[in-house]
């Protein structure tokens, strides 16, 4: 018996001709494909060079490689093949991100993006508070590897008002409960959140989150860190110039941290009076900046009409309470505890790294400090 035909033929009349038509499965050609050119064997050689010269981005990295790779063969530093050698000399900038993509401390929420609207720097209206911009600043000590704590910024773009929370790290669940902790502190309701494009922001739980609270969720372009100029700017004012650049991995450094910030958010928004920028105009090649009467993110909060009454009284109750010096002691003491709960040995990228990406000579690929 032979075996069933995957198609057959089906005969009709159309318009008076005599027409047969195919019914079934056609067999479809398979592609073949473009062959890869860029093994793992390459993708390794590339990754140790990437991390011996700085991390540099795609187009500094390609830009600076092509006229090291014949220096670092001539002194013995790269032993390579004359096949690995030449595509070392091709490989574009964007191949370069491709292969390394994972490096970057932040890691794109892509599959949510066409939910979340984009804001630019021009569209913020801050006349009104309780828009905020929110970002993660690493405490990896130069190292972007392994577990660290990181530190969640949200500022208010109308006042200045800032909060500062310690998160254990960047995972979406630490980044949330840390959003919250700052939520329940801000003085006013939030109206609206815009973030970078991390996935530790981009996902479902802020959304719904969001979507509950009545908060507008946006983001910034890609690339466009001016788009997030106000949060930005507290990330080296108050974080970098408190914490600085050391690195912290351990839950009593967390515990530290927040300690400290419970302090410094006080003294940042009751007594750390910012300037504001009015308007921007140039010159010939001089730039002209106009800023206005430096003052407390509680004071703008107490001029603004948009603060009910009951709101105001609390915030002048608390401002009455303080007592700015014995703060500024008690941070400085923290600052002093933090420091001796800072990890000073220099940390792999990975717990195991494969012989393949060790370098020649045996030592640890490790990122440079920043």
């Amino acid at each position: 018996m032979g075996s069933r035909p995957l198609w057959k033929q089906v005969h009709s009349v159309v318009d008076g001709q005599k027409v047969v038509f195919v019914a079934g499965k056609r067999k479809l050609k398979q592609r073949c494909g473009r062959p890869r050119i860029y093994d793992a064997a390459f993708t390794a050689v590339l990754t140790r060079l990437w991390y011996q010269f700085d991390c540099l981005c795609g187009k500094r990295f390609v830009a600076s490689l092509r006229p090291l790779v014949d220096i670092l063969i001539r002194l013995g530093e790269l032993v390579v093949d004359a096949l690995t050698r030449d595509k070392l000399l091709a490989v574009s900038p964007a191949t370069v991100d491709r292969l390394l993509k994972g490096s970057s401390l932040t890691h794109p929420g892509s599959l949510l993006k066409r939910q979340i609207p984009v804001r630019t720097f021009a569209d913020w209206d801050d006349v009104v508070p309780g828009f905020v911009e929110v970002d993660l600043v690493g405490h990896d000590g130069g190292s972007a590897f392994s577990s660290f704590l990181c530190t969640l910024t949200v500022t208010d773009v109308f006042s200045g008002w800032t909060e500062t929370v310690g998160v254990l790290n960047k995972a979406q669940k630490h980044v949330f409960g840390g959003l919250q902790r700052a939520h329940e502190r801000f003085p006013v309701p939030l109206l609206g959140i815009d973030s970078d494009n991390g996935s530790e922001f981009l996902n479902n739980r802020l959304i719904r989150y969001c979507d509950h609270e009545h908060i507008t969720f946006t983001r910034s372009r890609p690339y466009r860190k001016n788009d997030n100029c106000f949060v930005e700017q507290k990330n080296n004012s108050i974080v970098r110039r408190t914490i600085g650049y050391a690195r912290f991995e351990s839950e009593e450094a967390l515990a530290t941290l927040n300690a400290l910030y419970d302090c410094l958010g006080l003294l940042v928004n009751f007594f750390f009076p910012p300037a504001k920028l009015l308007e921007k105009t140039r010159d010939g090649s001089k730039l002209y900046r106009k800023y206005d009467e430096p003052t407390t993110p509680c004071q703008r909060l107490l001029a603004s009409d948009k603060l009910s009454p009951e709101a105001k009284e609390a915030l002048a109750a608390t401002y009455r309470s303080l007592n700015p010096a014995q703060l500024a002691r008690r941070l400085h003491d923290l600052q002093d505890t933090l420091a001796t709960k800072a990890v000073t040995h220099t940390i792999p990228f990975r717990a195991t790294p494969p012989q393949s990406i060790r370098i020649h000579n045996g030592a640890w690929p490790r990122r440079p400090s920043s």
